[in-house]
């Protein structure tokens, strides 16, 4: 693997290791919700693996495309005993994934991955899409 891509390919699989996390995190929290609006949701919770995956196999082939080797490990996900625990712990995860997707676009760039640049520019759009749907639920959420 060329030097210039070993860091990135590190990067990536931390940002794989919490995709990993994320399905883990939706799943978990999905069958732990309660209360009147567990339907509602668990099936929100539920809604997001899909996207998840698909971040997670599009990291797992790029770095495998890279020359690396895809972890297997994912990032451990935060306890949360309540559904306001769960839904913050989301947002703050989902705020991370942007902000980390943010940062490795712009190291893509300068590695002259333009593809892999755009597609993680794409996956920033989705991340911050879930964190402002979370926070409009947490809004007139009670403490």
């Amino acid at each position: 693997m060329e030097r210039k891509h070993r860091k990135l390919v590190d990067q990536l699989n931390k940002d794989l290791a919490g995709e990993f996390g994320a399905i883990i995190q939706y799943l978990t929290y999905a069958a732990k919700v309660t209360g009147p609006y567990r339907p509602q949701l668990s099936q929100f919770f539920l809604a997001e693996v899909a996207d998840e995956q698909l971040h997670a196999q599009f990291l797992a082939n790029k770095i495998v495309a890279l020359g690396g080797e895809p972890t297997t490990i994912p990032r451990a996900v935060p306890p949360a005993s309540s559904n306001r625990e769960m839904l913050e712990a989301v947002l703050a995860a989902e705020r991370q994934a942007t902000k980390d997707y943010t940062k490795r676009a712009k190291e893509a760039e300068a590695v002259g991955d333009k593809g892999l640049a755009v597609q993680l520019e794409d996956m920033v759009r989705d991340e911050s899409g879930h964190a402002e749907e979370t926070e409009r639920i947490l809004r007139d959420w009670p403490l």
